[in-house]
């Protein structure tokens, strides 16, 4: 059994889609979680263009209600867990080990095997299309899900892809905490890492915390649908509250991990084109930090209106009163940093500057949804909406816009088009007001959220027309960024390995970086290494090898061989989840399957052959 295991785990050829399929590399890895989630992205933009363009007009009937509902939730299901937690992801795989000075992440199968899983997970989501997708909203409150009120498989789909999907996250947490902690280059201190290692290494810890919170929710809700349980039917004992509770002591953190990732990005765009140096890194960092901790303290904001009382309402009100704190102290040391600097106006450090703006408009609102009597006024209504998309599109999706746009050359070895990137920029920025600006206006105003259509007379005609205009237009300015990056990826200006003058060890190789990324493991003597290597002279830049001027030292670096175990143990997790909906004889085959991919894993050879490394 040993030899055949050896044997599946060698492939035969290293070479176009087999090599993509096999690879364990981080920074392959880094481009499919990268390309994947912004094909959901867009699926889940097109979602909720469908949902404006219902909403545009009084009393349309461009889609039902339950239509509507199902658009609903997959957009909400979509863009937080396939589109902008793995576009951060993508970012962690391709950048960690260069940015700390690593050949590779820990562990290289385990993470293709989060990669794999993530897709298997996507997959099994959006399949549910097919026979009616969950139609009871992103965060699933009983009793909506329950088999009375949600008929059909929509709502198993969409438990057990979530459960697929934590698998994933959970993979690629433990492999980031151990290479950073465990990995780092000579003299790479923990408070000498860049500002996006401290904030990935938080968001692992959070993802480690945080989704075996949500895990036992998932599970209690399958077992309610699926064995006859009653953990949320409020008839037998149950309590449907108990889901809130579970659902947002995930979900504050889960705000957290989707952001931090963005305050990250923008950390290293802001003093590259300051061309002066974080200012308080220390505090950033820690700021980070205590927001970590305290994401945990919040949870019950979420759930003012649901009678928990006042002494419950006021100690929520303080701590996410406090929980600003910390964020304001991020924003004031990224003022600090422009401020004085020989500012360069470039793509990135637009959508650096543009998260800034728009963050603190998402923040300001946010801090009026502590105050319990104002959020009892606000609860359920389209200002909640509006808050939302200005924290995780204004922050998150214009902080990972900025970091494309930075990286794009390390990735590529081309810069992306600054016209075209500009035009991107200040579309995305006019659409992304004047598509959730206006639902402050309609919230205000009284309309609720999750509502497919409402009368003329109500009032809410004109915002509503201009949300949806906005929303168009920014989908356009998302098919001009698709535009940039495919041209620029094939016939963009070279870049050249540091086209920005930047801080960090990235760039001190060649773009894109060969496989094994260093020939020599560099010494960091100071915080911001590369400008320390630059400036001073301190230690000599390392010289990548794939360059075509190696001197052959990297032919004695052995790396990871390549290996199609990942991608059989993720089919065989997805098999055995759909079993669960379509037959358990599928879910025992499917866990046998895993089994047997795992044992594989485990017999396969630690380092590619020789004939493995001349590919």
């Amino acid at each position: 059994m040993a030899t055949i295991a050896s044997a599946l785990s060698r492939p035969t050829s290293l070479n176009g889609v087999w090599s993509w399929i096999t690879t364990v590399d981080h920074k392959r890895i880094g481009i499919l979680y990268g390309v994947t989630a912004f094909i959901f992205f867009l699926i889940g933009g097109l979602e909720a263009m469908l949902m404006r363009l219902q909403l545009a007009r009084p009393e349309q009937s461009l889609v039902g209600p339950d239509e509507f509902n199902q658009l609903f939730t997959m957009h909400g299901t979509t863009m937080i867990f396939l589109a902008i937690m793995p576009l951060s992801a993508a970012f962690f795989n391709y950048l960690v080990p260069l940015m700390i000075g690593a050949r590779d992440v820990a562990f290289p199968r385990l993470n293709a095997f989060s990669y794999w899983v993530f897709l298997a997970g996507g997959i099994m989501l959006n399949l549910s299309w097919l026979g009616g997708a969950p139609n009871s909203g992103w965060f699933g409150y009983a009793p909506l899900t329950s088999s009375a009120f949600s008929v059909g498989n929509g709502v198993d789909w969409w438990v057990l892809s979530l459960q697929v999907l934590g698998i994933a996250s959970l993979a690629s947490a433990f492999n980031f905490i151990v290479t950073i902690l465990n990995m780092r280059a000579p003299g790479m201190s923990l408070f000498r890492m860049p500002v996006f290692i401290w904030m990935t290494l938080i968001t692992a810890f959070l993802l480690i915390f945080a989704f075996p919170v949500i895990t036992v929710a998932l599970v209690e809700l399958m077992f309610d649908r699926n064995f006859g349980t009653n953990f949320f039917v409020a008839s037998a004992g149950g309590d449907p509250i108990l889901w809130q509770h579970l659902f947002w002591i995930f979900g504050h953190p889960e705000v957290y991990i989707l952001i931090l990732p963005a305050m990250g990005i923008v950390s290293e765009i802001l003093p590259t084109f300051s061309r002066k140096p974080l200012f308080g890194y220390p505090f950033i960092v820690f700021s980070g930090i205590v927001i970590g901790f305290m994401g945990w303290a919040v949870w019950s904001h979420h759930m003012f209106t649901v009678g928990l009382g006042p002494i419950a309402n006021a100690a929520f009100t303080i701590t996410t009163m406090a929980i600003a704190v910390p964020t304001g102290v991020k924003i004031f040391n990224w003022i600090g940093t422009m401020w004085g600097g020989s500012i360069q106006l470039k793509t990135p450090m637009l959508f650096a500057i543009g998260f800034l703006f728009l963050f603190i408009i998402g923040g300001l609102s946010g801090v009026m949804h502590s105050i319990s009597p104002s959020d009892a006024q606000q609860q359920d209504t389209y200002f909640v909406v509006a808050h939302l998309h200005y924290v995780l599109f204004g922050g998150s999706i214009m902080g990972i816009l900025g970091g494309i746009y930075y990286w794009f050359p390390k990735f590529s070895g081309r810069l992306m088009s600054e016209g075209l990137g500009k035009a991107h920029f200040w579309a995305t920025f006019i659409g992304m007001n004047a598509a959730f600006f206006p639902m402050h206006f309609l919230g205000m105003d009284g309309m609720p959220r999750r509502i497919f259509t409402y009368e003329s007379g109500m009032g809410w005609d004109l915002w509503n027309f201009v949300s949806s205009v906005g929303a168009i237009f920014l989908g356009i300015s998302m098919l001009l960024f698709v535009y940039n990056a495919v041209r620029s990826w094939r016939k963009g200006e070279l870049a050249g390995d540091d086209p920005w003058d930047a801080r960090t060890l990235e760039w001190s190789m060649p773009s894109p970086p060969p496989i094994h990324n260093f020939d020599e493991i560099p010494i960091v003597r100071g915080r911001d290494a590369w400008w320390h290597q630059k400036r001073r002279r301190a230690v000599t830049a390392p010289v990548a090898g794939g360059s075509g001027e190696s001197d052959g030292a990297h032919e004695s670096i052995h790396l990871p061989s390549p290996s199609y175990m990942p991608l059989l143990a993720a089919i065989g997790i997805s098999l055995a989840a759909y079993g669960v909906v379509l037959s358990y004889y599928l879910t025992a085959f499917g866990m046998f399957m895993t089994v047997a991919s795992l044992y594989g894993w485990y017999m396969e050879p630690i380092t590619a052959s020789s004939e493995d490394e001349k590919h």
